[in-house]
């Protein structure tokens, strides 16, 4: 087999049959109920927040990566796990459980554009640079959207992930070790957690992997803080003029936004914070209280469904919701838990070793600290 032949092949392998498509909604539920049903405890469907409400009818938990990736590695009895998120959140899960368990991505076209905007090649050129330029001094961090070969990346060099919940935790813990920090991949949680800590603005310089450059005017020497030039596709499209718009048309409505957002719109808004700050912020609001919240579609949408004692909209109500994590839908999580009960194996995601080892020390020293 030549390798066009083979590239041929990976990509076939990786589309799904047009039957499934010719389903009708009812058929495909009853299906993955008889699935689930006859795999019992050997299988474990992982739901990510951000997922369609068809996909999350069926989850077994629902969370943020890092949480789900948790379950998943504590769920002894799993030997396939069905992660309905994208490929980062999968690639965590494989590197957290057993070597006899399986994860499975139900659409392998599903993604994060903010993970794929710092490679390796991209990363080890800052570094270089960095070292150049700041000797010994700066310290690796990234956000856990990032890939499996960043994480080890980080974790190799002495760094450890942080999450938008613990963001400002690790940060100042980074503080104690190195002079710098290097915050990879999204500069926007970055800018706003260590703004938030009393880092001003032009202590704060971004690197942009294109131009393998910084983005800065004034004495590097100032800098305390490296910036990656990425960001999400979705939380980047909150912008101040969203929060204007809410101020002059419901003045008494609370703005909720997560941190991806830039720094602009979070300085503008009410409240930011997490996934889960802004569920728990939701739940715990008097009914009647008035909400525009800016984060992800898919979830706005089921906290509009589950507070129907409040006023809730979202901060853009132009916003798609997030089309990498929409790529796993039902017609694709029947798709897969089909190949799993039939033996196959062609949607496993798999963490080559020496990329786990390393990834997990990054992982590690940031669960011995939240």
């Amino acid at each position: 087999m030549n390798i066009l032949e083979m590239m041929q092949k990976s990509t076939n392998s990786n589309v799904i049959p047009d039957y499934y498509k010719s389903l009708t909604i009812e058929e495909m539920e009853e299906r993955v109920m008889e699935i689930k049903a006859r795999l019992g405890k050997r299988l474990f469907i992982p739901g990510h927040h951000y997922q369609k409400d068809e996909v999350i009818k069926f989850a077994d938990a629902t969370g943020d990566s890092l949480k789900l990736a948790q379950i998943s590695a504590e769920n002894k009895d799993a030997e396939f796990i069905a992660f309905c998120g994208v490929h980062f959140m999968a690639e965590t899960a494989d590197m957290l459980t057993k070597e006899d368990q399986f994860v499975f991505l139900p659409d392998m076209r599903a993604g994060c554009s903010m993970a794929d905007m710092a490679d390796m090649n991209q990363t080890e050129r800052c570094w270089h640079v960095l070292q150049e330029t700041f000797g010994d001094t700066v310290l690796p961090l990234t956000y856990v959207n990032s890939t499996a070969a960043i994480k080890a990346f980080v974790g190799k060099n002495g760094g450890a992930t942080v999450t938008s919940s613990n963001a400002r935790q690790m940060l100042e813990w980074a503080f104690t070790q190195k002079e710098r920090i290097l915050f990879l991949p999204d500069q926007h949680l970055g800018r706003n957690t260590a703004y938030d800590m009393g880092i001003p603005l032009d202590q704060m310089a971004v690197w942009n992997p294109i131009t393998n450059a910084f983005e800065y005017e004034g004495n590097l020497e100032n800098v305390k803080v490296i910036l990656w030039k990425g960001h999400c596709s979705v939380h980047e499209n909150f912008t101040p003029a969203n929060v204007e718009m809410i101020r002059k048309s419901k003045p008494d409505m609370n703005i909720i936004v997560h941190p991806e957002c830039p720094f602009e719109t979070v300085e503008l808004a009410d409240y930011a914070g997490s996934t889960s700050y802004i569920i728990d912020t939701i739940e715990r609001a008097p009914a009647g209280s008035k909400w525009a919240i800016g984060t992800e579609m898919n979830l706005v949408q089921r906290i509009i469904q589950q507070h129907k004692d409040k006023e809730i909209v979202s901060l853009n109500p132009h916003l798609c919701a997030c089309l990498t994590m929409n790529r796993i839908d039902l017609p694709h999580l029947l798709w897969s838990l089909d190949m799993i009960e039939k033996g196959e194996r062609s949607q496993i995601i798999k963490v080559p070793a020496e990329i786990t080892k390393d990834a997990v020390l990054a992982l590690n020293r940031m669960l011995e600290r939240a």
